[in-house]
């Protein structure tokens, strides 16, 4: 658990607005009501209530300007809401603190919308040996066999391999059923439709998108690509690329399945992004909870 820069700044700061009421406080509680504020405003978000998270973080900065967390999430979260005048204050506070930072919550913004505005592609780019392809698991069946919706993502990645064929394929996903994992499963079924096993990398440590993006850009790092095609379910991909783009990943295409393709199209509204904004923070790796 990552505990934030400013956090003893933070708790300092809790201490003396108490004196200034004439109240006792002590560090370790301060730090406890810190820890509360902050993981209070980290629940609403996840439960839909973006306006109290919002209120939480304000009062986290009203009581540390230098919190680069907060203004981070308040950041973030107001972009969501459509606050632009939150959105530029934060902005330009966290610029002042922090220019890394800054960056990288501008770069979280770009990625949620440009993830927004991508077309689920049945069609294969055309893309070359600097750009991986990565398939995304899907949970397997208690025997370790493959779902319909895993062997459909599959099926779009072989397309997408067959028309790059120096492009490296990586298959990311753990969760292992009957001692074999997702990754395991995705590169026995790509082999023996043809692909070479040295040309298809495993990553099976991911339990989740966020890690998926995390852990696939570091293997494609290792392998020399700089970009890729994301390949996953119609319903999943604007969450997939978001993550990709926050951890570091240019994506190029974003490679589905025929399944339920046509009801993906139009772009999601402002309520259906919050998993796409949810997974941001996380790989952006903003803790969940102090």
């Amino acid at each position: 658990m990552k505990v934030s820069r400013h956090w003893k700044h933070l708790a300092a700061a809790v201490v003396a607005a108490a004196a200034l009421t004439g109240t006792t406080v002590g560090p370790a509680a301060a730090e406890a009501d810190v820890a509360a504020l902050y993981n209070s405003a980290q629940r609403h978000f996840t439960d839909g209530d973006d306006a109290a998270g919002r209120a939480d973080l304000r009062a986290l900065i009203a009581a540390d300007p230098q919190d680069v967390d907060a203004l981070a999430l308040q950041a973030i979260w107001s972009h969501y809401a459509g606050d632009a005048a939150a959105v530029g204050d934060a902005l330009a506070r966290l610029g002042g603190i922090d220019a890394g930072m800054a960056a990288g919550t501008n770069h979280v913004l770009h990625a949620v919308t440009a993830a927004a505005a991508t077309l689920p592609n049945p069609l294969p780019a055309l893309v070359g040996p600097q750009t991986g392809i990565v398939v995304l698991g899907y949970g397997l069946l208690p025997d370790g066999a493959l779902r319909p919706e895993l062997e459909n993502r599959l099926s779009a990645a072989w397309l997408q391999a067959i028309a790059a064929p120096f492009s490296p394929v990586v298959v990311t996903g753990g969760n292992p059923q009957n001692g074999i994992s997702e990754a395991e499963a995705m590169r026995r079924w790509l082999v023996a439709r043809g692909l070479p096993g040295d040309r298809v990398h495993v990553e099976d440590r991911a339990g989740s998108t966020v890690q998926n993006a995390l852990f696939s850009t570091r293997l494609l790092r290792d392998l020399g690509a700089t970009s890729a095609v994301v390949v996953t379910s119609p319903n999943h991909i604007r969450r997939a690329v978001a993550d990709f783009i926050v951890a570091g990943t240019t994506v190029v295409g974003a490679m589905t399945s025929l399944e339920q393709l046509v009801s993906q199209l139009p772009p999601p509204p402002r309520n259906a992004q919050r998993g796409i904004y949810l997974d941001a923070t996380r790989t952006f790796e903003l803790d969940t909870a102090r």
